[in-house]
């Protein structure tokens, strides 16, 4: 009876799937305080740059490394994040920093690998992220995962072209 009692006033963050929660918070940026999402943009911009930093590829590799990273979350990051969501009992709970990775990565796209325009792609993607304008707001209605993603890759296509706007004209 007492085992019974237990399980039944436990969380449900407390039974979670630990893959799910893994890819969902980016392997813990999203615990980071304050703006969870700030550090997940963070932790993706700074991945980003060790890979340009140590591997030294050519801008083509660069990118479909970026490619490759955007996809391989995109795969893992809409299913954990349903998951992460459901088991903590929130829609779209702020620990939940997969989107930002993925959006950030979007915007870094054909972004030259340097510290001003990875800042530049950073800034613009958190403006879009924290604003976002229509339609990304709507997507997030898209049921579980799919609203917690995408809102954040129109946020990450908003960034990338005013990023490659800017690179254009200056």
């Amino acid at each position: 009876m007492k085992a019974k009692t237990e399980t039944a006033t436990q969380s449900p963050i407390q039974n979670k799937t630990k893959w799910a929660f893994a890819v969902a918070t980016f392997f813990g940026a999203g615990y980071g305080k304050p703006g969870p999402g700030t550090w997940g943009s963070v932790a993706a911009v700074l991945l980003w740059a060790a890979f340009a930093w140590f591997a030294h590829p050519a801008p083509q590799t660069l990118l479909l490394a970026l490619i490759a990273g955007i996809a391989l979350t995109l795969v893992l990051g809409i299913p954990g994040s349903t998951i992460a969501a459901r088991e903590s009992g929130r829609k779209d709970p702020q620990f939940v920093v997969i989107d930002e990775v993925i959006g950030q990565w979007i915007a870094l796209l054909f972004c030259p690998f340097d510290w001003l325009h990875a800042l530049i792609a950073l800034v613009l993607f958190r403006l879009f992220d924290i604003t976002k304008p229509f339609p990304a707001r709507q997507l997030e209605n898209l049921p579980g995962g799919w609203g917690i993603v995408f809102d954040d890759v129109a946020a990450g296509l908003y960034a990338l072209g005013v990023a490659t706007l800017l690179r254009l004209w200056f």
